[in-house]
């Protein structure tokens, strides 16, 4: 991802929902746990072909266990799952975001400790990414297991688009302007974001704190710095640069990421887009194949996308920062039907070997199984003399990140990261007007700040 949609419906009651979705984490008849038919919604992958290349993986181990994958979309996932686990009848296995999503969802999910630990052994925790714990843990409950992570703060490239224009990548606000200017005169997109959702606002905006003041944004979704601190309105104040000199695309806060902004990529419309490292999947020739032609292009020829850093657009000299969380989780509802099959798909994805090195292999996420990683005699890459070191560098470094993504921020504050982009975008707001009526939304949101 993939970031859920930040809905006022998530700020409903928590109690209704442990009401009408709680209960045991027993069940009456766990039924076999070697066969039988598992039911898995999910927001991602973003593709059932991904979806199927896991489950196709896994049936060579279990055959007798069917696995349904239903690909809800982003915008709907919400509205779709909550009535579903309440009434019993919806899945077995269901994706997992950390934030404010496994405080919405944590009563609809089984503990998985125990599933853990019976897997990987007492010392499960120092064999799996931690980041992936700690995000999807609430109130001493492991709420899912993380299948890998993913990582924010760089942007993607067409490398087909920089190559035919002797382009070099942007590593200042003014190289920025400069590529946009060289690529608008050839009538072609450079930069190309859906403003209209929250998530991937809040990428580009992390992205430029850092370039300000490295570890600022993490300070004030902690509470330890106030949204109003100069160097979130110096953030802002870039933010409305990227639209007022024309880097950001027309329209932007009327674009969805998914489709608008991943298609006009994708199409060749635009030179550049803001996604993490979920999107090196598509660095592959069969990814990139089957995303065209999802985004209708029918018989077009893959290119090579490439992983770049953000630029320094403050122009301090930061070297670009980058940020994650576990991509997602497998949760297993209380009310699942097949809960004992429910938990060897779980467990085969989460913690095996097997499972872990197709998730590897697929470039989607990275794997929450330490030791595992992807195994490039077997993937191939569209043009692998122009992505194979950049896509290795790019794992390399973010092994070593701690810095979280959406972990630390409620729905109402990430509503109102949303509000306060969007209003500075379209020049509704002041950068210190939207940064103080951020604080107000922080503070009401019962965050306490030092």
């Amino acid at each position: 991802m993939r970031l859920l949609p930040v809905l006022a419906a998530a700020t409903l009651a928590i109690s209704a929902l442990t009401a009408c979705g709680g209960g045991s984490d027993s069940s009456a008849d766990a039924g076999s746990a070697t066969s039988g038919t598992v039911n898995w919604w999910g927001w991602t992958p973003t593709d059932n072909a991904t979806a199927d290349t896991y489950i196709a993986a896994f049936n060579k181990q279990y055959p007798n266990i069917k696995v349904n994958f239903k690909l809800v979309s982003i915008s709907d996932w919400v509205a779709a799952l909550r009535p579903a686990l309440a009434s019993g009848n919806g899945p077995d296995v269901f994706d997992m975001q950390p934030g404010a999503y496994v405080s919405q969802f944590k009563s609809f999910a089984v503990d998985q400790t125990k599933l853990a630990e019976d897997a990987l052994g007492a010392d499960w925790k120092s064999k799996v990414a931690p980041i992936g714990i700690s995000g999807l843990s609430a109130d001493g409950k492991l709420t899912a297991l993380s299948v890998g992570s993913v990582y924010a703060g760089m942007l993607w490239i067409n490398g087909d688009i920089f190559k035919k224009y002797s382009l070099q990548p942007p590593t200042t606000l003014a190289e920025w302007q400069h590529v946009c200017e060289v690529l608008k005169q050839n009538k072609v997109g450079c930069f190309v974001q859906g403003a209209a959702q929250e998530g991937f606002d809040q990428d580009t905006l992390q992205s430029i704190a850092n370039s300000v003041q490295p570890g600022l944004w993490t300070k004030v979704s902690t509470g330890d710095a106030k949204w109003t601190d100069p160097g979130i309105v110096k953030t802002f104040e870039i933010w409305k640069q990227l639209f007022d000199s024309g880097i950001m695309q027309p329209g932007a806060v009327g674009y969805q990421q998914y489709p608008d902004a991943n298609n006009d990529f994708l199409t060749g419309k635009y030179g550049m887009v803001m996604m993490g490292t979920w999107y090196t999947q598509y660095a592959t020739s069969k990814a990139m194949t089957a995303a065209l032609g999802a985004a209708g292009v029918s018989g077009a020829k893959p290119f090579p996308i490439l992983p770049i850093a953000f630029p320094d657009v403050a122009g301090a000299g930061n070297t670009s920062e980058m940020y994650g969380d576990a991509d997602f989780g497998l949760a297993i509802s209380t009310k699942a039907k097949s809960r004992a099959a429910a938990e060897t798909f779980v467990k085969w994805m989460a913690t095996s070997k097997e499972g872990q090195q197709a998730i590897a292999n697929q470039l989607n996420d990275l794997p929450a199984l330490k030791g595992v990683e992807p195994d490039f005699s077997t993937i191939q890459l569209v043009d692998a003399a122009s992505q194979k070191d950049p896509v290795e560098q790019l794992i390399e470094k973010v092994g070593d990140v701690t810095e979280p993504r959406e972990a630390l921020l409620s729905a109402d504050v990430q509503t109102g990261i949303l509000a306060a982009a969007t209003s500075v975008a379209t020049g509704k707001a002041t950068p210190a007007d939207a940064a103080k009526t951020l604080q107000q939304a922080a503070e009401a949101a019962g965050v306490t700040f030092k």
